[in-house]
């Protein structure tokens, strides 16, 4: 099959925008295009549709909502990696509950952030995702420390696997730091903890 290789034009990064709902498709839309570094090559209302999008365009990023009719966003983000290994997919949803926050995380999701967010801080985690770096919303980073602490019930816990420096690197972005002041405060620097965040969600994804 012939690859159109869009996400190579001036090195734009190509971003798949799914949502059922039109009016935020079209809000990301109109904002994205103002920017020249982002390229959105298309828009799906569904999971089965973001699949053939993403079929045939590759793009760098799908930002996925996660309720939608039909196929959900844990699902199709499973099948976007299957598809596309290479495509980061960037959760953009109104809900932090752990049952959603965690089957999407293991599903392969690189970052999840809530929709109350300003478009800025939207874009900075595409420019984020699109470098392999993680995004977490405060409350998701909140909900998957409250998992790991909660190992003293009979289930066994989530994530056993984390290190010190790895929870306190959770911890802080709970708190609503960013990477640069988490490296700020633990002295280390800001590659470091873009470092520990990655293993933290491969580690999220590995768990079973």
């Amino acid at each position: 099959m012939v690859s159109h290789n869009n996400h190579q034009i001036n090195n734009r990064v190509s971003i798949l925008i799914v949502d059922d709902h039109e009016v935020v498709r079209n809000g990301i839309r109109s904002y994205l295009e103002t920017l020249t570094e982002f390229n959105v090559v298309g828009e799906a209302a569904s999971g089965e549709e973001a699949l053939k999008l993403v079929s045939e365009h590759i793009p760098d990023i799908v930002l996925l909502d996660l309720i939608m009719p039909g196929m959900d966003g844990v699902e199709t983000t499973r099948h976007i990696k299957q598809i596309s290994p290479r495509t980061q997919v960037v959760v953009l949803t109104s809900y932090h509950e752990d049952v959603h926050i965690f089957p999407a995380l293991k599903a392969g999701a690189i970052s999840y952030i809530l929709k109350d967010m300003k478009m800025e801080k939207l874009v900075e985690a595409l420019r984020r995702a699109a470098q392999k770096e993680v995004t977490l919303h405060p409350l998701v980073a909140a909900r998957v420390l409250q998992n790991i602490r909660s190992d003293n019930s009979d289930e066994q816990p989530l994530f056993t696997e984390l290190t010190e420096r790895e929870l306190d690197v959770l911890r802080l972005i709970a708190n609503g730091m960013t990477n640069s002041q988490i490296a700020e405060k633990l002295v280390i620097s800001e590659y470091t903890v873009k470092g520990h965040v990655s293993n933290i969600l491969s580690k999220l994804q590995l768990a079973d």
